[in-house]
């Protein structure tokens, strides 16, 4: 077995495991398989529409059991996703420099860290801002998942969690449909500029379906404890200091 396979099928694995331990709670996985890329070194040019693509697949099986479950918030998603799709689309669209994306993404993971290690605070429901607002939130949320790869659930469901918009449970069911949103215009945005789909999407791909098959099952019937989350966390801490330091090398 060469060397590319074998970190292939090893990548294929830890894939797996992201996919089902993040679609478990309403997310994707996209900031998981990045991190994953980073400790590989998976080249910049990859990481981005790789990512997109398995957010896709992934947040495609949630959004359909949460609307099921009825667990979607749609009054409080539409304005976002309503300031988000333009967003995503433009964000999708531009290419950095290597170096620069390195950078970027490392400071997106260590603020994504910071965000799921806080603990929620079940301080009771709290009035949703207005439409305005939520648009301009899902605006900015969309731009950084489109330029990124990330899908913004991973800053949307903290955020609906301790401002006290909503509860858990349609939380997650608002961050899974909101991934789908920005990694399809993501993507949309990707390929008006550079018709290139990395070819290693396919495979890991099926290995983040498999995962969220699973995950997502479990999340519509149970939430992921505060010490998950917090394990992601130190992922996220590690993975984003490396993306700084190999993005200021460049």
């Amino acid at each position: 077995m060469s060397t590319t396979a074998a970190i292939l099928i090893a990548m294929s694995g830890l894939v797996l495991a992201a996919a089902l331990l993040y679609s478990s709670g309403g997310h994707a996985g996209a900031s998981a398989y990045l991190a994953i890329f980073a400790l590989f070194s998976v080249a910049p040019a990859i990481m981005k529409p790789t990512a997109l693509v398995m957010n896709i697949a992934v947040a495609t099986i949630g959004s359909v059991r949460f609307i099921r479950a009825r667990a979607v918030p749609f009054h409080l998603l539409r304005p976002l996703c309503l300031g988000s799709i333009p967003a995503a689309f433009v964000g999708g669209s531009i290419r950095l420099r290597p170096g620069t994306y390195l950078l970027l993404l490392g400071l997106v993971l260590l603020a994504a860290s910071a965000l799921l290690w806080l603990r929620p605070r079940s301080s009771g429901r709290r009035p949703v801002p207005p439409s305005v607002l939520l648009c301009g939130i899902g605006a900015a949320l969309g731009f950084v998942a489109g330029l990124t790869g990330i899908g913004g659930g991973i800053f949307l469901s903290p955020l609906l969690i301790l401002t006290g918009w909503e509860e858990p449970r349609q939380t997650s069911g608002a961050a899974t449909v909101f991934i789908l949103v920005n990694s399809v215009l993501g993507l949309l945005g990707h390929l008006s500029s550079t018709l290139l789909v990395p070819p290693q999407a396919l495979l890991l791909g099926a290995s983040a379906v498999l995962g969220g098959i699973v995950g997502s099952w479990l999340g519509v019937h149970r939430l992921r404890p505060l010490a998950l989350r917090r394990v992601h966390a130190v992922v996220l801490l590690l993975s984003g200091a490396k993306l700084l330091i190999e993005g200021l090398r460049r």
